[in-house]
């Protein structure tokens, strides 16, 4: 089976939008040029894109000036401290979802939803999410 391994952003300030992944999520910048950002968790790649335009060849169904993806989710140790971290750097929280207690199961899903710099939604989560299809 395919693993994800590269996401894509694009947005007007690749600058800004990966020194937001940096700080909030500790991802190492791996490369870099006059178009984009390479940056990684040491599993998966998060490239940052200047906006695409009519000419690029690659410009997407979006059309060209396009802001990102819909959503990336990043599964973190603590939700308190990376909210906290997000919040620090200009993070907004959108959405957060109860959250069981220490010991209590939970559900492998987004706890949290946050928006970076760019708008792009952001989806945080402790226990991840499911990663395996279920047996025939």
């Amino acid at each position: 089976m395919a693993k994800i391994k590269h996401i894509a952003i694009t947005c007007q300030d690749p600058d800004a939008v990966a020194q937001f992944y940096k700080e909030g999520f500790d991802l190492a910048e791996v490369a870099r040029n006059e178009r984009q950002i390479q940056l990684t968790d040491g599993d998966i790649n998060l490239t940052i894109l200047k906006w695409k335009t009519n000419e690029d060849a690659d410009v997407g169904p979006n059309g060209e000036n396009y802001s990102g993806i819909h959503h990336i989710g990043f599964q973190v140790d603590s939700l308190q401290n990376t909210g906290a971290r997000l919040r620090g750097i200009g993070g907004d929280e959108i959405v957060r979802r109860e959250v069981a207690k220490d010991g209590e199961f939970r559900a492998p899903r987004a706890e949290e939803k946050w928006s970076g710099p760019n708008g792009q939604v952001l989806d945080i989560s402790e226990p991840g999410w499911l990663h395996k299809l279920p047996l025939d």
